[in-house]
């Protein structure tokens, strides 16, 4: 019987010792096919161990082909398992792996684009440095997402670094991996009913710095434009920067001046006018600027606002978030907030190593920030401005593109 996933100089995880250890149990009962095999509940009271390590342990000798399993039946002994194959099967201790010359991180993404691209580069650079193979997959939905988990597991891949874009909760693969310490970092997405180690962008303080930035360029009548949240944290902690940064300037909140259940039909045609944003903007004609939740949302409220023949930025000011090629391309290209995919990737390499080390200290979660790339699409109107806001804005916390 093969292994679970162990490192060099560790002991075995205690669900695989439990495999093995059923394993003798069915070899001293000599249990032939389709026989009964002692149950999870059952084996957690003979071996003094949780349900959850007999469910995992049993899980292995299903995978082995040496036992099924019948929904609410029960598990029982294989017909292509024979007892000669049990007595091939007797486990020996449990030896350490032969070392590999490097270790291998796989990252797994539900698609390619220039911003994951970029990610994937940095993280390249830093697997390098740390002696590491780098390994990349590309799901495309949930159940993909858990089998490219389980197949690297099942390949003794020794760290992943998982980026569940869009994903409202994370899913059992995830839950059971770091229920085991598995090496496991999530990027860029934070999991609140879940303690795991995380990498992702500082999006309210991103969100922020954006409307704090406006404000200091004489906006005061700022909206604000987003997708539905779904329980996503970077888009509700986006809008919490904006709302936040409105309130620590003494700034009325207009609920008027905030939309933030637009639906991704926009997605499928950015350069047309979008009539959610066209009423949206309509409805509020004293809008200096809008914070978008990102740059394709930007996008599109960009080519609304021209078909309005609204000018922009000197009638309407568009910001966006993520800082994605096409902003820079775009007719008036979009001043937005910078994720720096450099750090990200970094720093999810450095977590996944110390996890790869057998740390065990608590979940960690890493916050990168961002930066602000000022183009052409905010429009500085003359009044009486800030000071302090401008002077701390062009002494470094924006750069110019």
């Amino acid at each position: 019987m093969k292994s679970g996933h162990s490192k060099t100089g560790r002991k075995p995880l205690l669900y695989v010792q439990m495999a093995e250890k059923v394993l003798e149990e069915i070899k001293k009962r000599n249990l032939q096919p389709h026989d009964p095999v002692p149950s999870e509940a059952e084996l957690a009271k003979i071996y003094s161990v949780s349900r959850m390590t007999a469910k995992l342990a049993l899980q292995i000798l299903e995978k082995e082909g040496i036992v099924y399993r019948l929904e609410r039946r029960g598990t029982f002994m294989s017909a292509d398992f024979v007892q000669e194959e049990v007595n091939k099967s007797v486990v020996q201790p449990a030896v350490a792996p032969q070392k590999q010359a490097k270790r291998r991180i796989a990252m797994i993404f539900p698609n390619l684009d220039d911003y994951t691209a970029r990610i994937i580069a940095a993280a390249e650079q830093e697997a390098r440095k740390a002696n590491c193979h780098l390994l990349v997959r590309i799901s495309t939905g949930t159940e993909d997402e858990t089998e490219c988990l389980q197949e690297l597991y099942n390949d003794h891949v020794d760290g992943i670094i998982l980026y569940p874009r869009g994903r409202m909760k994370c899913s059992e693969k995830v839950l059971e991996l770091n229920l085991m310490n598995y090496p496991l970092v999530i990027i860029d997405r934070i999991f609140r009913e879940l303690r795991i180690d995380c990498v992702y962008h500082d999006h309210y303080q991103g969100a922020y710095n954006l409307t704090k930035y406006l404000i200091g360029r004489g906006h005061f009548e700022i909206g604000y434009v987003s997708i539905s949240f779904d329980g996503v944290t970077s888009r509700e902690d986006r809008y919490k920067g904006y709302m936040q940064a409105m309130l620590d300037h003494n700034l009325s909140v207009n609920s008027n001046n905030i939309f933030l259940h637009c639906t991704e039909d926009f997605m499928s045609n950015l350069n047309a006018p979008n009539p959610q944003l066209e009423t949206f903007l309509g409805n509020n004609p004293l809008l200096t600027a809008v914070v978008c939740m990102d740059d394709y949302l930007a996008t599109s409220c960009l080519y609304t606002a021209l078909h309005m023949k609204k000018s922009v930025p000197e009638d309407l000011s568009i910001i966006g978030f993520s800082d994605i090629q096409l902003s820079s391309l775009l007719p008036i290209p979009l001043t937005t907030a910078r994720q720096i995919t450099e750090q990200l990737g970094q720093a999810a390499v450095n977590l996944v190593c110390k996890r790869m080390e057998n740390s065990r200290e608590g979940a960690i979660t890493i916050k990168v920030n961002t930066s602000i790339i000022e183009r052409s699409s905010v429009h500085t109107i003359s009044r009486n401005l800030d000071s302090q806001l401008v002077s701390d804005f062009r002494s470094g916390q924006l750069h110019q593109s």
